[in-house]
């Protein structure tokens, strides 16, 4: 069965974006969280290269999915997969399906809209035949995984700053534990795995 893997960049305060993150401004005030992406070193680029072609699904939330399709969002230059040989397929989570995806229509990516966090999954496993399940976000999303539990792997790109507010990734009271499997720093962020803790 594949893995399921939660992968999001993180402030050092907790944040997934900054004040004012919308469709047209992802991470709202702070698109240096990004850095990491835009401004590549190579350990970043084997990092992304990597997460890239071991995705054989991908889950997001609607709030991403909006930022990602408007737009200003993805192109075949930028997003996730772009210039690769093939994009995996997406799982939204949303009750309310738009009437019309641009990524499909000039991309040819592949969209599925699912009413909740657990369905999503489920398709995406099935989904994906070749790789694992990646939430790759929001930052609800994410939190939603982590806390009820269903996140095997949990990859944080570390952004060496403050924001000060925005998108929490963790909620209050969410208690879990995992255990550090490898750290990999690069010259615009730390890139953090770990896995689920079991007493196995």
């Amino acid at each position: 069965m594949p893995k399921v893997i939660a992968d999001i960049t993180m402030s050092l305060d907790g944040y997934v974006t900054g004040p004012g993150a919308d469709p047209e401004h992802g991470l709202g005030d702070a698109p240096e969280l990004h850095a990491w992406v835009t401004e590549q070193d190579p350990v970043d680029t084997e990092i992304l290269e990597g997460a890239t072609a071991a995705s054989g699904a991908v889950v997001m939330g609607r709030r991403l999915f909006d930022t990602v399709d408007g737009p200003h969002g993805w192109s075949k230059d930028m997003g996730y997969g772009a210039q690769q040989v093939a994009t995996p397929p997406f799982f939204v989570v949303t009750h309310s399906p738009p009437q019309e995806v641009r990524l499909e229509r000039e991309l040819g990516m592949r969209f599925t809209f699912v009413p909740d966090l657990e369905t999503a999954i489920d398709q995406a496993r099935a989904a994906a035949t070749d790789g694992d399940v990646v939430i790759m976000g929001g930052g609800d999303v994410i939190g939603q995984a982590l806390e009820q539990g269903i996140v095997d792997e949990f990859h944080v790109h570390l952004a060496p700053m403050i924001v000060g507010g925005g998108t929490p990734l963790f909620r209050a009271g969410a208690r879990q534990r995992y255990r550090q499997r490898d750290v990999r720093p690069s010259s615009n962020a730390v890139h953090i795995t770990y896995e689920r803790w079991t007493d196995e």
